[in-house]
């Protein structure tokens, strides 16, 4: 299923805050990316709709199968690709930002042959 970036960002930081938070909320994720919690709240509705997120009644967000698998897709060309860039020279806080944006676009075939031909260990 293909989502739009906007959804990959959301299902992204509901990955990241499940990582330090025992639980998630939708106050969670709009303090995280400073947006309103009713642009969320509308947001977390378009997600449950789509099988990505499932919400329990106390409020929680969960992440449905598919929902943590492009999550964590998602995740893992962040973590790369700012890494990566952050070994080329380039400043951590404009690595961040440019993965941020190749992560949503780059194809996943694109992606795995970079990873294949970059080993991040091996560059100084």
């Amino acid at each position: 299923m293909h989502t739009n970036e906007s959804a990959e960002n959301y299902l992204e930081t509901i990955l990241i805050l499940s990582k330090s938070h025992p639980v998630v909320r939708s106050v969670d994720v709009a303090a995280e990316l400073g947006f309103k919690k009713s642009s969320v709240s509308v947001a977390m509705k378009k997600l449950r709709e789509t099988d990505q997120i499932t919400v329990s009644p106390e409020g929680y967000l969960y992440l449905t199968e598919s929902g943590r698998a492009t999550a964590e897709k998602i995740y893992e060309r962040h973590l790369f690709l700012s890494e990566w860039l952050e070994k080329l020279g380039v400043n951590p806080v404009v690595a961040a930002s440019d993965a941020c944006k190749i992560e949503h676009v780059i194809s996943s075939e694109s992606f795995a042959a970079i990873k294949k031909h970059i080993d991040l260990n091996s560059m100084k």
